[in-house]
């Protein structure tokens, strides 16, 4: 019975191969060789009569289906393109597949970079993501790429610089489809905003991409080139003085230059960049917080006051070597070191602190003031280097494999000086923390990517990577070291994976599904200098991350789609660090040596639709479940005797249970005139954490703390552009975050308005950009937050952030030929994320 429907199956799946005619190929850029999606393959009969046509996909590829016997012609095109009419095809019989392989269109030498600019969608939407185009964003010029993205629909920016995807600050960055895993605002703080092409935002990748990130995937792409040639551009920025100082006793400076050169012949690209960029931030710190000792039957008040900036210095210089032999094969090798510091200063006075007893009273046991001087420094030196191959063989398959080592060093100290006040003279108190924390990581990949159906791409890989980070915390009092805050780490992860991923089209449905198999083996050491025995902690799993997406062309104006993704969030040494450290006066930080990954699950489906004019909408439903989520929380800091310290509470990193967070995203592009555009971005959902942290104080007891926290968050970007001319333009943009929950209390709201003009001059090589940044002039709260977090009968603290506003900076941007750019990059695979 098996043997009969089997060969009957064999006999209608051959059947309805033999049913119609399909002409299928691939549409590529003739200088780069990428396909081009959504490129047109008309079909003409020897009338020149149109008889059907496609787009081709995410890889070029087109199939013509239901072909009657004759003869045609296949017109391909793609806007700015010169269109390709290929030799006359002769369909014979029924069930015919005829394969044209490559058609190669080359750039169109009657387009400008005015009708680009005119022309080319703010958002294009694809199936499994939406391409931002940079050059909207006027505001980001002679910054870097978190200027950018701050911009873009769902992306946030807080007070405290944090980037966040649809409500989560956990994502994954690529830079021109390349993985990293450093830390998201250290990577992108690294890149000019000027070097930047277009912005990728995939919400629910594939399983070909690494699974991690909560908020899915920003996939970072610089300019690329048309045209054989040389090209070369340098960047300068320069900010006016601060028009308010905010008592800081140095004054911020905002400057920085950037310069790429490339090289471009018909087999080598050689690309050489170098960044220097100095971006302070001034600003006060604001704060209040009582703890309340029940055993004691007492509360302690701390009031305080102060200076709360950043120094911020990073230069590097990047290298990248592409050799083309052949049409098959492509070689890459990439260089990339640099430095990066990050000065963060808390000069504090601590003013009218006391407590009283009992609880509720009046009555002052003691009042007291002190001045806390806390400098934190977090230094980054870096190099890493790549090699990479690709060969594509005679049946459009395709094999790459890349290697990647990275050495990272991290460290940096910690000063936290308690002195008097007024009379700084006196010293009550000098602490001292530092930490060597040398990172080595590597990555290597094999992928192969080919056609084994007519219907279909079959894509699968396998990726190895390695961390090897060991950190030593040494911590000072008064000279002395403190053994108990003293401590020698080390993080080792190994991760093995695997995927196969298949990608069709069909008729008017696209539609994706894959899944990727890892195993992880994590080992994690700790010990205090004052033991001989380190603890271990072993962590390892193996996991599926399925994914799959669908989309359906309702129309050539609308568009249906849906997506599901698996992905995970791991684990940074420092938050496995289970030895409190002093971050300031008033906490101490501490990870958790068990720390467990967070496992997230998400879901959208959407709709896109054009409108007349250029104007376009679109909306996306979402899910997003994580378990074992990772939140700081606060708690009461205790003495090893188990008493409350009085004027310290513990920040603790820690798995505290589940959230989901539903909601709905919303954009559009609106074109009142021909010279307006505004693109606005607008995203509403409902946050929920639900759990429980268990955690062991220095005390040595464990404690039960109940998380249950939920709230509705939205947030809006708005972004307007008026030309006034071919080349000049204002442009008017804000930023607005909700108050918004957490763990254990609340971030408040969080806005900036920016102004922008711009302007060029000699035929476009010379542009020139003027910023009005965090617009306040003393009438509004622009730049400030204010973070909450209490427990009832326990503590309270809040703290206001109010950073500089009114920043005035002035960007030049100088290009000695008209010949694009194809510079790439590589960037940091590992250690950005320990920054």
């Amino acid at each position: 019975m098996q043997t009969r429907i089997f060969t009957l199956l064999l006999i209608f799946f051959f059947t309805t191969q033999l049913i119609q005619a399909q002409i299928t190929g691939k549409i590529i850029d003739a200088d780069s060789n990428e396909p081009l999606e959504y490129a047109t393959a008309a079909l003409y009969n020897t009338e020149g009569n149109l008889i059907t046509g496609v787009i081709t996909n995410t890889e070029g590829i087109f199939n013509l289906e239901n072909i009657k016997a004759g003869t045609y012609t296949i017109n391909a095109s793609f806007m700015g393109y010169t269109s390709l009419k290929t030799d006359a095809i002769k369909v014979n019989k029924k069930g015919e597949t005829i394969n044209l392989g490559t058609l190669k269109l080359t750039l169109g030498s009657q387009l400008n970079e005015v009708l680009i600019k005119a022309e080319r969608s703010a958002v294009v939407h694809k199936i499994d993501r939406q391409v931002f185009n940079t050059k909207t964003y006027q505001n980001s010029e002679g910054g870097n790429a978190v200027d950018v993205i701050k911009n873009l629909p769902s992306v946030t920016v807080d007070g405290q610089g944090e980037i966040s995807v649809r409500g989560s600050k956990g994502f994954t960055v690529l830079v021109n489809g390349k993985p990293t895993q450093g830390d998201a605002s250290a990577i992108l703080a690294q890149l000019p905003a000027n070097a930047l092409e277009t912005i990728e935002l995939i919400t629910a990748p594939s399983a070909k991409y690494d699974p991690e990130g909560k908020g899915g995937i920003l996939n970072i792409k610089t300019k690329k080139g048309a045209i054989n040639g040389t090209f070369a551009q340098v960047n300068l920025r320069g900010g006016l003085p601060s028009i308010e100082d905010y008592d800081t006793k140095v004054p911020a400076q905002r400057y920085g230059i950037d310069a790429t050169i490339n090289k471009r012949t018909d087999k080598w690209n050689f690309s050489l960049g170098a960044s220097y960029q100095r971006n302070d931030k001034t600003g006060r710190r604001e704060g209040e917080m009582f703890i309340i000792n029940q055993p004691e039957n007492k509360t302690t008040f701390l009031p305080s006051d102060g200076e709360r900036s950043f120094d911020d210095i990073s230069y590097n210089g990047r290298l990248n070597l592409d050799f083309t032999p052949n049409e098959n094969n492509e070689f890459s090798f990439g260089l990339f070191a640099g430095k990066h510091t990050k000065e963060r200063l808390a000069d504090i006075v601590y003013y009218d602190n006391h407590a009283v007893s009992p609880i509720g009273s009046n009555n002052r046991l003691y009042t007291f003031e002190y001045y806390n001087h806390n400098l934190r420094v977090r230094k980054g030196d870096f190099a890493l280097g790549s090699i990479d191959y690709a060969h594509t063989f005679t049946n459009d398959s395709k094999l790459s494999t890349s290697f990647l080592y990275e050495y990272t060093f991290l460290g940096g100290p910690t000063e936290n000086d308690n002195l008097g006040h007024p009379d700084n003279s006196i010293i009550y108190q000098q602490e001292y923390n530092t930490n060597d924390n040398p990172l080595y990581g590597t990555r290597f990949n094999l992928d192969y990517q080919w056609k084994p159906f007519t219907f279909g791409t079959l894509e699968t890989g396998y990726q190895y990577r390695d961390i090897d980070h060991t950190g030593e915390f040494v911590y000072e009092r008064d000279g002395i070291l403190v053994p108990e805050f003293s401590s020698d780490i080390e993080l080792k992860r190994k991760i093995h994976s695997g995927y196969a991923q298949l990608t069709a089209k069909k008729d008017k449905w696209d539609y994706a599904a894959g899944v990727r198999v890892e195993s992880m083996d994590r080992t994690y050491t700790e010990a205090l200098k004052s033991e001989t025995t380190p603890n271990v902690y072993k962590y390892d799993f193996v996991k599926l991350f399925p994914s799959a997406s669908l989309q359906y062309t309702v129309n050539d104006k609308t568009k249906l789609k849906a997506a599901y993704s698996k992905r995970v969030e791991r684990t940074t040494t420092l938050k496995m660090n289970s030895f409190a450290e002093r971050e300031h006066s008033e906490v101490f930080e501490q990870g958790d040596n068990t720390l467990l990954p967070e496992f997230i699950d998400l879901a959208e489906v959407g709709i896109t639709k054009k409108i007349k004019g250029g104007n376009s909408i679109y909306a996306t439903a979402y899910f997003r479940h994580v378990d074992n989520v990772i939140n700081r929380v606060n708690t009461l800091a205790y003495e090893a005797s188990g008493e409350v310290i009085d004027s310290i509470i513990n920040r603790v990193y820690s798995n505290v249970g589940k959230s989901n967070a539903i909601g709905l995203e919303f954009g559009a592009t609106l074109k009142p005139t021909k010279n307006w555009t505004n693109n606005i971005g607008a995203n509403i959902y409902n946050y929920a954490i639900d759990g429980v942290l268990n955690f062991n104080h220095r005390d040595g007891v464990e404690r039960t703390y109940n998380i249950d926290s939920k709230s509705t968050i939205y947030s809006l970007n708005l972004n307007s552009t008026y030309s006034f001319w071919d080349n000049a333009s204002v442009q008017f943009t804000f930023n607005y975050l909700s108050d918004r929950n957490t763990a254990m209390g609340e971030d408040s709201r969080f806005y900036s308005p920016n102004l922008t003009f711009k302007k060029t001059f000699m035929d476009n090589r010379l542009s020139a950009t003027l910023q009005w940044q965090n617009i306040d002039m003393g009438l509004l709260n622009t730049n400030e937050q204010r973070i909450t977090t209490s427990r009832s009968n326990q503590f309270y603290t809040t703290t206001n952030y109010v950073y500089e506003v009114d920043m005035i900076t002035l960007n030049l941007s100088y290009t000695f030929n008209t010949v694009k750019n194809k510079s790439k990059f590589i960037d940091s695979e590992f250690g950005k994320r320990e920054f």
